[in-house]
């Protein structure tokens, strides 16, 4: 695989989208919804000769408002044309695009702006009005541009931006350098305060030849990408984009037959979702036994991904079609993956008796490790001092998309972050692993809510798999409650449906019996049912057991 990432050539993930307006200009790059129509989403359409166009003219807009290479811009506009052009606008200018989470919750999207301190905001209406009211990094932002009415006479608005752009004519592509800002990520802050994770241009490129090469991407695809950031990807692999008529915010509450529509009518051969949202569509197809013929490959991350909805979902694909499920971060993505054919019995078995959720195999050219567990910073990686296969640890990774710090966050950055003696920066992931004998790597759950008791350590996603199994249970969490030796392991439950107190009460029983006759699991001797868990606000998939643990804390007070 040729991944140009230690070079100082420019690069600038935006030239892509020239080079595919130039090969393929009537080609669609993108199908948006604008509304309903008798019940459906109306879509419409947009060629890449006018993507790349439309992008110039912002582009253009943006230098003549002055927003120039290095502004850094808080881009909150909901995805469809305007996000997109907009978007490829600020890479075109060599501005440096802010992007948050709108889910994660105004105080911490106060805290997130005060950080990267932008000093111009890109935004719909609403958003422009609670920049206002809310106070959003006041004594930085200069410059203001509205997609929409323009409310407040403050800025302009993208038809006064494109206007500014028609002053002049011609391409615009700043010749960014590799090792140059490129944007600022925020983390969703779902195990975590969120982190502002800097990407540099090289990281970009770097990632859309590794999806290249992982997933067999081809040009001429037809993308649905439900999680909008994914989406950034496709014109530079030469794929189209369908626009999802959903709330990328809530993803495990999408309409799947509406999803389904769209995949039939835009022949989609490509498809990116949270687990939750697989989960929805794979509930869907089987319940109804429906097909997507026109399905090459659906790409599932954010979280681990059940084998048995892999299961349902590959019922309705055509033959010779995968579900891939990638590992990794927004520090670093893609570390690994594996696919629907390597997610055997043998390995659901596996799962099913503790050894915990197998994500494939590394995805080249990252070197992945497993590091002992610590919580101190580790300035200096010896890899001498990296566990042997089946030993259980932090897992580490370097490579071309491996980020080199957070934003305005120098102690996280030392935490998250360690060189090795060729001062090659690797990425704590803050997940616990282990590689197998067969070089798969298994990942047990997030190292800052394992469960440690006196002499016994347990890990989330190896303890949970068990008990998942039982078939009235949808999921457990375990959780640790107390502190010392009075600390205890607890095991939430979350049931199929609503149950009656007296099956619960046999339920519990059952459940107990289980950890019972597992040594591993002895010493879990409480389990508490809780009607739907919290879960992250990106992929609705992740289970928020740091508040689980203060509501068990205080059921068992």
């Amino acid at each position: 695989m040729n991944v140009e990432w230690n070079t100082d050539k420019p690069c600038n993930v935006a030239g892509a989208l020239a080079a595919q307006a130039a090969a393929q200009p009537e080609r669609a790059a993108l199908h948006y919804p604008v509304g309903m129509h008798g019940g459906a989403p109306d879509y419409r359409s947009c060629s890449y000769r006018e993507l790349d166009a439309l992008s110039d003219q912002y582009a253009r807009g943006l230098l003549a408002y002055g927003i120039e290479r290095g502004t850094r811009v808080a881009l909150m506009v909901p995805p469809g044309l305007e996000f997109f052009a907009l978007f490829f606008a600020l890479f075109k200018a060599g501005a440096v695009p802010v992007l948050i989470d709108p889910g994660i919750g105004l105080a911490n999207l106060r805290q997130c702006l005060a950080e990267a301190a932008p000093e111009a905001f890109i935004g719909v209406p609403r958003a422009q009005m609670a920049r206002v009211a809310l106070r959003w990094a006041p004594h930085s932002i200069s410059r203001l541009v509205t997609v929409g009415r323009l409310r407040f006479g403050a800025g302009i608005d993208t038809a006064s931006l494109r206007a500014l752009g028609t002053r002049e004519s011609g391409s615009v592509l700043a010749a960014t350098r590799p090792g140059e800002l490129a944007a600022i990520l925020f983390t969703s802050g779902s195990t975590g305060v969120p982190k502002g994770v800097v990407y540099r241009h090289r990281h970009f490129t770097a990632q859309v030849a590794m999806l290249r090469e992982a997933f067999d991407i081809r040009p001429g695809e037809i993308d649905l990408p439900t999680f909008p950031p994914f989406a950034l990807f496709d014109p530079a692999l030469g794929m189209t984009t369908v626009v999802p008529a959903m709330d990328p915010r809530r993803p495990a509450r999408a309409n799947p037959a509406r999803l389904i529509r769209a995949i039939e009518r835009f022949q989609v051969t490509n498809i990116f979702g949270s687990p939750a949202l697989v989960r929805v569509l794979a509930d869907h197809t089987h319940r109804h036994g429906l097909r997507l013929p026109s399905v090459r490959r659906v790409i599932s991350a954010g979280a681990a991904v059940p084998i048995d909805v892999i299961r349902r979902l590959q019922v309705a694909l055509p033959a010779g079609a995968l579900v891939h499920t990638p590992y990794g971060a927004t520090e670093c993505l893609p570390v690994a993956s594996a696919s629907s054919v390597e997610l055997d019995a043998a390995i659901e078995r596996r799962t099913q008796t503790g050894a915990g959720i197998c994500v494939g195999r590394p995805v080249a050219p990252n070197r992945v490790g497993i590091l002992p567990i610590s919580e101190h910073a580790v300035p200096l990686l010896d890899e001498s001092e990296l566990l042997p296969a089946n030993a259980a640890g932090e897992v580490i990774v370097h490579g071309p998309t491996t980020t080199d710090a957070y934003w305005q966050r120098e102690a996280q950055t030392r935490e998250a972050k360690t060189c090795d003696h060729q001062g090659r920066v690797w990425h704590r992931m803050g997940d616990i692993g282990y590689f197998d004998d067969a070089g798969r790597l298994w990942y047990c759950g997030r190292k800052s809510q394992r469960v440690e008791l006196d002499g016994t350590t347990l890990f989330p996603d190896q303890v949970e798999a068990v008990f998942n199994t039982h078939p009235d249970i949808r999921r457990t969490a375990l959780v640790g409650v107390g502190s010392g030796a009075e600390r205890r392991a607890v095991l939430c439950a979350e049931t199929e449906g609503r149950v009656g107190r007296g099956r619960r009460q046999e339920i519990r029983a059952e459940l107990l019996r289980m950890a019972a006759d597992d040594p591993r699991l002895a010493d879990i001797r409480t389990v508490l049912f809780h009607r739907r868990f919290p879960v992250d606000i990106r992929h609705n998939a992740k289970i928020g057991r740091e508040r689980l643990a203060a509501w068990a804390a205080g059921r068992m007070a």
